[in-house]
């Protein structure tokens, strides 16, 4: 009993400790949603070109999608016309060079993880690029499409094909109008509804790994006495740890602090960052979308693409020094206590209270029924709340 009750009590000071940076985030990606558009994000990747790997990337990251919503977008705009490859990009900028990942990152484990977050990000879209160019043959692609065009259910898809985005006016213009502000209630109510379930897998897997799992286990799993196999260790394993976890979006950044904490190294920690993309359900769906020979390749050049680029930023940052020595993140204090945070914590409470306010009144409800169901293989983009 007493190490259940500690396992809760972590759980519960993680999430206290993760509730104001959460908010935080959701409502800047929330505002950058509002002003981007889905219908027109597969007219801008025809191929896979640099140029348009580079849009994708940076459409991508202002999408803001959880993995499942952002594997579900990829299909629909492969299906649309989008180069597979190009909508590969997409997908991974989608969830790992967003908003609320760099804030909570920022705010629990460093501005150092957050800096490489967003370098290994582009070394990672790219390696992809450059993999699936090697072992995707136009015959494989031309599979991926007919299977994709059987519209098989995945998860997320209705959240994938909502668009709440203001077509007119200037970024300003879009955020401060009523519109705007409506938009901007739905889509952050939408990434609470659709993440809760991975935010709270991950804090409640973190909370009894913290609690459980003694801290000489950690150590040797992850090869601390042997600092230059770490190195290398540590890439490797992060994606697989991962892929076991379940846990996907940013529901993977308390774990990963429990991760550092506990010895992985500091690429280690970026690949499992990095690998919300190839956990069991989502691989599950790639089989799903893009038949299981596609699924397969995609696994294999992801991993490989993972585990290389955090392992050129553990290099790039150790050659810089901007490893850090210690391993406390923030996230693992004793217990929740009156500072910055809980007062932080309280004012974002009522920001969100606010715009729960205006999103049950402007048909958020409707709206959230609307993203459990599949729309049809050719229906336009759900604009719902305007």
């Amino acid at each position: 009993m007493h190490a259940l009750l500690s396992a809760v009590e972590m759980t519960g000071v993680m999430g206290w400790e993760i509730l104001w940076a959460l908010c935080l985030g959701f409502v800047l990606s929330a505002g950058i949603e509002a002003c981007v558009s889905k219908e027109k994000v597969g007219q801008l990747m025809p191929d896979s070109s640099a140029k348009t790997i580079v849009i994708a990337s940076a459409l991508g990251a202002a999408s803001s999608s959880c993995s499942y919503a952002a594997t579900a977008l990829a299909r629909t705009l492969f299906r649309k016309g989008a180069d597979f490859i190009a909508a590969m990009a997409f997908q991974f900028a989608s969830t790992n060079l967003v908003v609320e990942l760099s804030v909570l990152l920022a705010v629990l484990m460093g501005w150092r993880f957050m800096a490489a977050e967003f370098v290994g990000g582009p070394i990672m879209i790219l390696l992809v690029v450059v993999f699936l160019r090697m072992t995707l043959k136009p015959k494989l692609i031309a599979a991926a499409h007919k299977q994709a065009m059987l519209n098989l259910p995945g998860r997320m898809e209705g959240h994938a094909a909502m668009d709440m985005s203001l077509h007119t006016g200037t970024f300003w213009q879009k955020v401060t109008s009523s519109k705007g502000y409506t938009a901007t209630t739905h889509y952050y109510w939408m990434d609470w509804y659709s993440l809760w379930p991975d935010i709270l897998g991950g804090l409640v897997i973190s909370g009894c790994l913290a609690a459980w799992v003694p801290q000489h286990f950690w150590q040797g799993f992850f090869l601390v006495g042997h600092p230059v196999l770490a190195r290398f260790w540590g890439p490797l394993i992060g994606p697989l740890v991962a892929v076991l976890s379940f846990v996907c979006s940013v529901g993977n950044v308390p774990l990963a602090a429990v991760l550092w904490n506990g010895g992985i190294s500091f690429g280690g920690v970026i690949a499992f960052l990095f690998a919300d993309l190839i956990i069991l359900p989502i691989l599950n769906i790639y089989r799903k979308y893009y038949g299981l020979k596609v699924a397969a390749i995609l696994f294999a050049t992801f991993y490989a693409a993972m585990a290389l680029a955090a392992l050129a930023v553990e290099f790039l940052f150790g050659a810089v020094g901007l490893i850090p020595r210690e391993r406390s993140a923030t996230i693992m204090q004793e217990a929740v206590r009156w500072n910055y945070t809980s007062v932080l914590n309280v004012v974002f409470l009522g920001i969100s209270a606010i715009m729960l306010f205006r999103f049950l009144k402007t048909g958020g409800p409707a709206m959230l029924r609307m993203m459990d169901d599949a729309p049809p293989m050719d229906a336009p983009a759900h604009h719902c709340c305007h």
